[in-house]
């Protein structure tokens, strides 16, 4: 599953970029850069794939995903349709690991930066006060010139390296190809899965929209995300569940089906298993925070 090298771009006149995005499709597909991403989900949710880490995004959400690190940040099929009310509003920083010159990250007094770009290489999930923090910078970015550029991105970063509850997304073993006769597979297997997971999806179907034999399939989808198309379908399924859950606008039995499980027990299982909590838990813990 080849992911597509994106190019990032900048103004000659700064030597990382900061923007804005307003629409939900911007870089909407597998991809990675050599730049390290540091982004803020103003308002927005969806699916955030990173590495082999799925899990879903929301409005406050921030993440660090490292250089070379392949990510998709799908948003939902609602952000699409027309008429939508539903908004996307995200800040995102792009930066070269180096951009501040070879030897700056060697110096004793920057051991912490150097820390947390190589813990970026697997993805982190920027957590409690540190996320608000972060936030606030990058929205203070979109506007700043000069040397004080560089500052808040250094404060961003330190703010990150001195979090000790950052949580790592991709697991330490994730490996990617970049074989160009792989370019779009990544993508027409994650697109028809979001597009489908409520419903069973077959081996031969789903090994038709990746153009491949079902038994290839199964090996080639293992080989490269480090784990069987059944489990990625249930991470989905979970994940669409806690989105329902935290929207808690049907009973746990009704949001059971309506992700994509054929019964009660396995659901209860398979959530307990991804996120830790049963799901009554989950929606009590969120409700009170």
């Amino acid at each position: 599953m080849r992911p597509q090298l994106l190019k990032v771009s900048k103004e000659p006149r700064h030597s990382f970029s900061v923007r804005r995005d307003l629409v939900p499709h911007v870089n909407n597909r597998w991809h990675y850069h050599r730049e390290v991403e540091l982004i803020h989900f103003k308002k927005g949710e969806g699916t955030q794939f990173i590495g082999d880490s799925i899990k879903r995004f929301k409005h406050g959400d921030v993440v660090i995903v490292g250089a070379n690190l392949p990510h998709y940040w799908r948003f939902d099929d609602i952000y699409f349709e027309e008429d939508t009310k539903a908004t996307a509003d995200v800040r995102v920083a792009h930066f070269c690991e180096d951009f501040w010159g070879g030897p700056f990250l060697e110096l004793p007094e920057n051991i912490n930066l150097k820390s947390v770009l190589e813990k970026a290489r697997r993805g982190l999930q920027i957590t409690g006060k540190t996320k608000q923090r972060v936030a606030e910078i990058l929205e203070q970015l979109l506007n700043t010139d000069g040397p004080q550029r560089i500052i808040l991105l250094m404060d961003a970063l330190v703010a990150v390296a001195e979090c000790k509850q950052n949580a790592s997304l991709s697991s330490i073993g994730f490996k990617h190809d970049f074989l160009e006769s792989e370019n779009d597979r990544i993508n027409s297997i994650y697109d028809f899965s979001l597009k489908n997971f409520k419903r069973p999806i077959q081996l031969e179907e789903i090994a038709s929209v990746a153009n491949i034999s079902p038994n290839s399939f199964c090996r080639y989808f293992k080989s490269r995300t480090r784990k069987t198309y059944s489990q990625f379908l249930i991470e989905i399924r979970v994940g669409h569940a806690c989105k329902l859950l935290i929207e808690n606008n049907m009973s746990i039995k009704q949001l059971c089906y309506e992700s994509g499980f054929n019964n009660f027990t396995s659901f209860h299982k398979y959530f307990k298993l991804i996120t830790g909590k049963s799901p009554l838990n989950y929606q009590k813990e969120f409700i009170a925070k």
